[in-house]
């Protein structure tokens, strides 16, 4: 593989004279180029409902979504994996990331960790993939060997995989089970894929998460009907939402929120569904989590 020949490190024709320019043509010239993301992302929006599907239905079985990849890949992935639990009040368990280096590689760049082979097998055996998970792989280029030998060793352990790359047909696509790979065009700095690459996955990532936690129910109308009031803002936004919803006035919605035990989730049941807080818990039980399917009993 000739490094060169990919799309995600050409130079971009538009920006040869970048370091000539204005600042204000410089900040133009790259949101005429940003603005190419989301048109790009909208010529895969079949693949990604497949993969909405896909995570889904194994975490609907109480399997996990991990992501894993290295430098920006990895750490984009450790973003929304992160973002998960106070979002949707999920497990951190659910959706996990796994970054080439390392936690350290959060903070430092460990830019050789992405060669290694071994590695990629290594750290992702340590999570013990199975036939409920399903494992993303993030590389802006599609041929970095540690996210393709980590896809290739939770494939062979059963799991679901997607890979998520910016070059056509590439070496990582052509290991997992669903290939999600569009084209951003080359960056305004050239080889630099936190940019544009970057950015779409960001795009891609949001997605998955956000739509598969809606199909499971993690949400309620377009409300983080599950999120964790663990702070004084969103404590306000969980009165907020079940104002929103059933229409009773702030103090009541404090109220039943404090009989709730703060859960945003139980007490729309109880207002809901007009039950009792040991009846809403047994149908969030059974709904596992379903807030609407919890309400309609």
């Amino acid at each position: 593989m000739q490094v060169r020949e990919l799309t995600t490190e050409r130079r971009n024709r538009a920006t040869k004279n970048l370091d000539r320019m204005s600042s204000l043509e410089l900040v133009t010239i790259m949101n005429r180029e940003d603005a190419r993301v989301p048109r790009a992302i909208a010529r895969v929006l079949p693949e990604l409902a497949q993969a909405v599907d896909l995570v889904a239905e194994r975490l609907g079985q109480g399997g996990r979504l991990i992501y894993v990849g290295s430098g920006t890949s990895g750490r984009i992935g450790a973003l929304d994996a992160s973002e998960c639990p106070p979002t949707f009040g999920v497990s951190a368990k659910m959706v996990q990331f796994v970054i080439a280096g390392g936690k350290k590689a959060l903070l430092t760049a460990v830019e050789n960790s992405e060669d290694s082979v071994v590695m990629g097998r290594k750290d992702m055996a340590a999570r013990r993939p199975g036939k409920r998970d399903v494992v993303v792989g993030l590389a802006a280029s599609g041929y970095t060997p540690y996210t393709i030998s980590a896809l290739q060793y939770a494939r062979s352990k059963g799991a679901a995989t997607i890979a998520i790359a910016f070059n056509r047909n590439s070496p990582m696509g052509k290991v997992a089970d669903l290939r999600i790979e569009t084209g951003v065009g080359p960056e305004v700095l050239a080889g630099s894929s936190r940019l544009k690459a970057g950015t779409a996955e960001k795009m891609i990532c949001n997605m998955l998460t956000t739509c598969a936690m809606t199909r499971l129910g993690y949400v309620y109308s377009n409300l983080m009907a599950n999120l964790n009031l663990t702070n004084k803002k969103l404590l306000q936004r969980g009165m907020t939402i079940l104002q929103e919803l059933t229409g009773v006035d702030r103090e009541q919605a404090a109220a039943i929120l404090e009989k709730a035990g703060r859960s945003v989730p139980l007490a729309l049941v109880m207002l809901k569904a007009g039950t009792s807080k040991t009846e809403s818990v047994r149908r969030l039980r059974m709904a596992k989590g379903n807030v609407r399917k919890a309400i309609e009993g």
